[in-house]
């Protein structure tokens, strides 16, 4: 979906300054913050190889504790039905992941929206264990048409700067899920 969203996410989740202050440019400084804290546990990321066919994904995000495909898609428009070929990526990503005992994930940027233009979504995936297990319980799957095809809706993923904080926060998804509840919390006290 254009090597230029690809390269953006790539030099967000490998922790590069200028990749992450030019995405959160327009972000809020809660969300700043927790997306600056892959400067200090970045990721590997390696342009798949044939992207975006037999199951890699367009990215392979590695770190010692974490590896993820990723397949990338942008869009001007919030839903992106999969269809023809996209459809084929899903079921490859989905084997793969099931095969592998990996958590496929799905970046899709919304073009034209300040703020975190990015939102993640994981394939389901059956086998999980560890510290996947416990991520796949936080971050949402695609979500599903009437009739059971998943599809990328971007207001059901989750943005960037949460899915960063979760995987590089320093004391786990429990501080940063205590964190995101404090912050709603002082959004509502404020209004």
């Amino acid at each position: 979906m254009g090597v230029n969203y690809e390269r953006e996410l790539r030099a967000v989740l490998a922790g590069e300054l200028k990749g992450v202050r030019a995405v959160t440019r327009s972000c809020s400084e809660i969300e700043r913050a927790q997306a600056m804290q892959v400067i200090q546990r970045p990721f590997l990321v390696v342009r798949a190889p044939g992207s975006g066919s037999e199951g890699t994904g367009d990215l392979l995000v590695l770190r010692g504790d974490l590896c993820f495909p990723i397949e990338v898609k942008s869009s001007k428009e919030n839903k992106l039905y999969l269809s023809g070929r996209t459809v084929h990526q899903y079921n490859a990503l989905k084997e793969v992941g099931e095969r592998c005992g990996l958590m496929p994930l799905y970046a899709y940027r919304l073009k034209g929206v300040r703020g975190d233009s990015w939102r993640i979504m994981r394939v389901e995936s059956n086998n999980l264990s560890g510290k996947l297990r416990q991520l796949s319980r936080k971050i949402p799957p695609l979500p599903l048409t009437r009739n059971k095809t998943p599809y990328l809706g971007w207001e059901h993923g989750m943005p960037l700067n949460r899915f960063i904080a979760l995987v590089c926060g320093s004391d786990g998804p429990r501080k940063i899920d205590a964190s995101i509840e404090k912050i709603s919390t002082e959004k509502i006290l404020i209004r």
